[in-house]
Order: structure tokens, then C-alpha cells, then sequence
């Protein structure tokens, strides 16, 4: 900080960004409640929904209390009872790895997004299972075989394709820091879950239950370049990348009616004559080279972080590349019909991890069947057009294809807004901001965005345990 004393500068409680005071800039006051996105009375739930929550909180939590993540997810009771059992089960239930081990790994999953809030809650845990102090300090304070995990979390969290039965080799082969089969499978269920968890995280703006501990009076700074803070300092949108296209030709009394008449239609045109194979191929490919036009904006990355993260993961530099990149010889799409979830992943993990499969499977068709058969103020409204366009687009973007889906639909139900959202949450989550949570789909409601984000984190942790099933089948045979 050039010497400057930690006093002369502030955190934006949006994006926890380093500022100047002398610049002078309007900062607002840290939002109240479990999101900073979402307003505080949006969680007055009826006596039945909060009774029904603390069920849940008293049945699968040690510590009793009600964490913010569980506060935003209540807003679905049904989805919240089968994130928090299988949540339950991979850390406190019998299983491959002690209990200290699996705290450890959700740390280093958290810390490849600079999560911060899930680094502390199970820094907790880690100590409170019998965890040595001494392993916080970093990597190389840890056993060979956690520091092994590190090339699979990274591919895992940034480009699961690249994952190989190669991978799966140099973690099992024989030697005193090798991990068993069931081993790894128990570790690559916890990094994927912790993956998507800081999606649903930063996607949702969970605000920390308590202030982060300050090193020389400051603690976290993400990378995000835009924030509100921006505009109190009069910066012009146009200088923020990704702002000038965030804003739609449909003004907010029209987005909805919009939206349900082109389902509607893509309805009638699909009982009228469904796509050939070629034609769906060809709008697959379509689609995945038009998402690298999507772009998250534009980013500081001279900023220094001087979060506690990296200390727990190797080549912090490495992120997310468009699976299919311009004038480079991509990698082949990953078939859903070759290897999918249904037929070949769930039969396998449950194999190597007793009962996670199905716990699994549970939460996946949760979400995605999960309808109140409404969109903002419109009732008996069948959306199961829109989910299966969110699901299969996170898909896309990890290079996945779903022969019997037309991803023509893609482009008619997901406005550009909403893709440059979906893109950095997924990829990028901890560059997602309010000002992306608050441009799409301005009329719904804000439970229904959160349910657009347990889309978005189940999507994108059911990618990843794909390529990672896929090596291991591979290893296997």
C-alpha cells in the first residue's frame, strides 16, 4: 500500500474493493440481512416456512444457528431440505475421508474463487473436528496427499475438460500418498460441491454473519472492476465493459409478456416440426461459439488481493477459458448421450461412495423440477422450457451436449443480460455484482432469481463431476 496508513482507505460493501477516502467517493452502508442483493424483508416467511427451517437447521447443522447461505435458500424449503442432507452426509456422515480432511478440501474448493465467507465457516470446522492449526498456515504445511489434490481442483473448478484418466492415475497409484478410488471420489464430491457453492455464494450476495479478522487493517479484495462505487465517482458506464449491453430493448412492463410469448411460440414450433439431429448439432456449436461473445466485462486484475485464499491453492492465476476459443483446435464436446448423469456417473459415484448418488440425484431433480408454476405476477405458467434452457446452457459453456435438445431455444428465452450473469457466476463467481444481479429479469421476483442461482450451482457441480466420472471410468476400463 506504498506505506499509506490502512485508515486512509475504505471497503465498498458491495464488491469489498480498496478505495481511497481523499477520493472522495459516496460508499453505502453494508446491507442488513443475509444478502446484500436480496432486501432484508424478503426473508418474513410465514410462521409454517420458518418452523420448517428450523427443523432443518436443528436436524443437519452441529452449530445450531442459521447461516446466511441456509437464510437465502429457505426461500425454497423443498430444495433447502436436500441441499442440507447431502451437505450433512458428505461432511458428517460415515464416509472414505476423516472428518478433518474433508473440512480441509472444501477450504481449498472455496479458496479457487476467493470465497472467503466458506474459507472461514470451515476454518471452524476444520479445528473443530480435530484439524491441526498448523495446516491454516498454508500448502506446505499440509500432508502430500492434500497437496496432491491441487492440479484436480484446479481443473475441476476452471476447466473440468481437461481432466483425464491420467489425473485419476497419478492420484492412485501405488505409493504412501496415494488415495484410494472411494477416497478420491468422496474429495472430488466435496471440491465440485464447494465449486458451486461460491457460485451460489457471490451469485446471491450472502453477506458474512461476521466481520473477516483485518491483516494491517484490511482483509478481502475481489477483482471486480465495476461496482456501484464506480458511479459514485460519476465513472461513465461506457468505460465498464460489459455495461453497455446489459441493458435490453424490452422496457420492464413488457420483459415478461415477452418472454412468455416467445415459450409460447418455441411450444407451437416444436409440436409443429421437431429439428433434425444436423440442425440441433448445428445450434449447439452456434450457441457455444457465440457464449465466448459473452463477456463478464472488464476486469483489474491489477488489483492486489489481500484475501487469505491463496495460501491454500497453487497457480491462483489459472481460470476459466472458453471451451470453444477462436482459431485454436478445440476439444471434442463432451456427448451427455456417451456419458451422462443418469446412466453412467450416478451408478458409478454411488458404487465408490455409498448413498451419494442418490442423495445426489434427489437434489439435481429437486431443482430442476422444482416449479410453482408461476413467473412474477403471472400464475398456472409451465416453465420447464426455461429451467432445461439454464441447466443445459451452463452446459454448453462446459463444452456438454444434449443430443435431443434444441439450443435454438438458448438464444429465444435467455436475454444477453441474463447470459453475462449466468457466464460469471458460473465461471467467474467472484466477480459477480449487484448491478448484474439487478439487470436481468427486472420484474421477478427475488425468490425466483435465487432459484435461477441453485439452477446455475447444480448445473455447473453436475458438469464438473461428469468430466471427473468420465476419467475415472476411463481409469477404470
Amino acid at each position: 500500500m506504498n506505506g499509506t496508513q490502512s485508515g486512509d482507505y475504505v471497503i465498498c460493501s458491495n464488491c469489498h474493493k480498496v478505495l481511497r477516502k481523499d477520493k472522495k467517493i459516496i460508499i453505502s452502508q453494508p446491507s442488513r440481512g443475509p444478502s446484500a442483493y436480496i432486501p432484508e424483508k424478503e426473508f418474513g416467511q410465514t410462521n409454517d416456512v420458518v418452523t420448517l427451517v428450523n427443523r432443518l437447521v436443528e436436524e443437519y447443522s452441529t452449530s445450531g444457528r442459521l447461516d446466511n447461505i441456509t437464510q437465502v435458500m429457505s426461500l425454497h424449503p423443498q430444495y433447502l431440505e436436500s441441499f442440507l442432507r447431502t451437505q450433512f452426509y458428505m461432511l458428517r456422515m460415515d464416509g472414505p475421508l476423516p472428518y478433518h480432511y474433508r473440512h480441509y478440501i472444501a477450504i481449498m474448493a472455496a479458496a479457487r474463487h476467493q470465497c472467503v465467507y466458506l474459507i472461514n465457516m470451515h476454518v471452524d470446522e476444520f479445528l473443530n473436528t480435530g484439524g491441526s492449526s498448523e495446516w491454516l498456515n498454508g500448502l506446505e504445511y499440509v500432508p502430500q496427499r492434500l497437496k496432491n489434490l491441487n492440479e484436480i481442483n484446479k481443473l475441476l473448478a476452471h476447466r473440468p475438460w481437461l481432466i483425464t484418466k491420467d489425473h485419476i492415475q497419478k492420484l492412485v497409484k501405488t505409493g504412501e500418498n496415494n488415495w484410494s478410488l472411494a477416497e478420491l471420489v468422496h474429495a472430488v464430491v466435496l471440491l465440485a460441491h464447494y465449486h458451486a457453492l461460491a457460485s451460489f455464494v457471490f451469485g446471491s450476495g450472502i453477506n458474512p454473519e461476521r466481520e473477516s479478522e483485518p491483516l494491517n487493517g484490511l482483509h478481502l479484495v475481489t477483482k471486480n472492476k465495476f461496482c456501484i462505487c464506480d458511479l459514485a465517482n460519476d465513472n461513465s458506464i461506457e468505460n465498464i465493459g460489459l455495461m453497455s449491453n446489459i441493458t435490453e430493448s424490452t422496457d420492464n412492463e413488457s420483459e415478461i409478456e415477452v418472454l412468455m410469448e416467445r415459450m409460447k411460440k418455441l411450444q407451437e414450433e416444436r409440436e409443429e416440426e421437431e429439428a433434425s439431429q444436423e440442425e440441433m448439432a448445428t445450434r449447439f456449436e452456434k450457441e457455444k461459439k457465440e457464449s465466448l461473445l459473452v463477456v463478464s466485462g472488464a476486469f483489474d486484475d491489477d488489483v492486489v488481493s489481500m484475501s487469505n485464499a491463496s495460501r491454500y491453492i497453487e497457480d491462483p492465476g489459472f481460470g476459466y477459458k472458453d471451451f470453444a476459443r477462436r482459431g485454436e483446435e478445440h476439444l471434442p464436446t463432451f456427448r451427455a448421450h456417451d456419458y451422462s448423469w443418469e446412466d453412467h456417473g450416478f451408478s458409478l459415484v454411488n458404487r465408490l461412495y455409498s448413498d451419494i448418488g442418490h442423495l445426489l440425484d434427489d437434489k439435481f431433480r429437486m431443482v430442476y423440477n422444482l416449479t410453482y408454476n408461476t413467473m412474477a405476477t403471472h400464475e398456472d405458467v409451465d416453465t420447464t422450457m426455461l429451467r432445461r434452457a439454464l441447466f443445459n446452457y451452463v452446459h454448453c459453456m462446459f463444452g456438454i451436449r444434449y443430443d435431443d435438445y434444441d439450443y435454438g431455444e438458448v438464444n429465444q428465452l435467455l436475454e444477453r443480460s441474463l447470459k453475462v450473469y449466468i457466464k460469471t457466476v458460473t465461471c467467474y463467481p467472484e466477480r459477480a455484482t449487484k448491478r448484474m444481479y439487478d439487470g436481468y429479469w427486472r420484474q421477478f421476483k427475488h425468490s425466483e432469481k435465487v432459484h435461477v442461482n441453485m439452477l446455475l450451482m447444480e448445473a455447473r457441480m453436475q458438469a464438473e463431476l461428469l468430466y471427473a466420472l468420465r476419467a475415472i471410468t476411463r481409469h477404470l476400463t
